[in-house]
């Protein structure tokens, strides 16, 4: 009888713990399945939700926690902040030189068209549309103009650039924030053919500057001459009897100013006398 009931005891304990066991278990399992119900979708990116049964949901969920069903649903982030490419496209000009053009695109997801982005790309867009609409783009541009039209036009063929690639990119919900062309390279041939240009456009300018100023300064004498012939028919035009007189009187005084009062003294003649008149010694 004893043994019957400790037997029963037996079974009861092990009855009790594979009860506790399986409560663990459930327990467990909702935590599990509570968990994987809910899904954050972090700062700056939208959520994508792909259903095994519908497929893709078509519409983009906001940034924090989402309900999803678990084993059914799967929540995909996309990353929806401005990103950066700097391709290097090599392209022929329209005089067929060949042009290395780096550029610099910032471009962003469609934030409320992810969930067509990925259903038709998937994650690898960037690879996939941007890269090759930024050559295709860069490559028909360039064809429309010269090298030295590419310098000289630099922020005219940019704008057409980033005109071209909005309107591509748009179709694959991708919106262009900006481009900016960080390079041009050109060939050893051509660089040397525009600083050959650039030497003779400094001679030409130096040489043209150099005329002008010796055209200044012949005009400059030739100005001069005529002001010194004119004051010279004007001095003669001046010249009176009146002022003659004048002049003799000034030599007059100009001599008495200098006499010392000493009577020149002549040897061997008569005294000298001093005249006044014309400043001299009279015998």
């Amino acid at each position: 009888m004893a043994r019957v009931i400790d037997i029963d005891t037996r079974n009861l304990e092990l009855g009790s713990v594979m009860k506790l066991f399986l409560s663990l278990f459930v327990i467990l399992l909702l935590f599990v399945v509570s968990c994987s119900s809910f899904h954050i979708v972090p700062a700056g990116h939208k959520g994508v939700k792909f259903n095994i049964i519908k497929g893709i949901i078509m519409t983009s969920l906001d940034e924090g926690i989402v309900f999803k069903v678990p084993m059914v649903e799967t929540i995909y982030d996309i990353d929806v902040r401005i990103d950066k490419v700097e391709p290097h496209c090599s392209a022929a000009s329209k005089d067929m030189q060949t042009v290395g053009t780096t550029v610099a695109l910032n471009f962003r997801p469609d934030p409320g068209k992810v969930h067509e982005l990925y259903q038709s790309i998937g994650m690898s867009y960037r690879e996939r549309i941007v890269d090759p609409a930024v050559q295709e783009a860069v490559k028909a541009v360039t064809a429309l103009y010269t090298a030295e039209e590419l310098i000289a036009k630099r922020e005219e063929i940019k704008e057409k650039i980033q005109s071209s690639l909005t309107n591509k990119l748009k179709q694959e919900n991708i919106i262009v924030i900006a481009l900016n062309i960080t390079d041009f390279q050109f060939s050893q041939s051509f660089n040397s053919a525009i600083e050959e240009k650039q030497n003779a456009e400094q001679h030409a300018l130096k040489a043209k500057r150099d005329l002008e100023r010796i055209k200044i300064e012949a005009e400059q004498r030739i100005t001069q001459a005529k002001a010194e012939a004119e004051a010279q028919r004007l001095l003669a035009g001046s010249i009176t009897p009146q002022v003659i007189e004048l002049r003799k009187i000034d030599a007059i005084q100009e001599s008495i100013r200098k006499w010392d009062g000493k009577m020149p003294q002549v040897s061997g003649g008569a005294l000298p006398f001093w005249d006044i008149i014309r400043g001299t010694v009279q015998k």
